[in-house]
């Protein structure tokens, strides 16, 4: 059963988004109303309040968010972490400072649920890893950018 948190992230959210190794999934809704989901590894808290993240600026779910500005990340990770988070997106930086075709929103936070459930628990999320060096090159940097944006935005 959900439970409603508050809006400020929990301390194991955060620990686990500063970690750099989950995956979040963004959902949006479409101007036609169509649901997406999107897929992120690039997400870092800013404080407790807000949630930075690095997208394609064609993605569709930027577009989404843009048009729509509310949406909702799922994050679920090892040690029962299992949260679903409404907030407010607002564009940041466009284009980022690291590559032109990656832009910084930024996820004032609505509301959080947490998801975790009395008959299972969530002992790994979803696990990646980079395709190449340069893969991992970019990844960084814009998980770095991001860690920048928590502290000096």
């Amino acid at each position: 059963m959900a439970k409603h948190v508050g809006v400020k992230l929990p301390e194991d959210l955060v620990e686990v988004l500063k970690a750099g190794k989950t995956v979040a999934v963004l959902a949006t809704f479409s101007e036609k109303g169509l649901p997406h989901t999107t897929p992120l590894q690039c997400v870092y808290p800013k404080g407790l309040e807000s949630i930075l993240i690095s997208i394609h600026k064609d993605h569709i779910g930027y577009h989404n968010m843009v048009w729509q500005k509310k949406i909702m990340l799922c994050f679920l990770d090892e040690n029962i972490v299992a949260y679903s988070v409404l907030g407010r997106a607002g564009v940041v930086r466009a284009p980022s400072s690291v590559h032109p075709l990656m832009n910084v929103v930024r996820i004032d936070i609505i509301d959080i649920k947490s998801d975790r459930s009395v008959l299972t628990k969530v002992e790994s999320g979803v696990r990646w890893s980079y395709t190449s060096a340069d893969a991992k090159e970019l990844s960084n940097a814009l998980m770095d950018e991001l860690k920048d944006l928590s502290e000096n935005l």
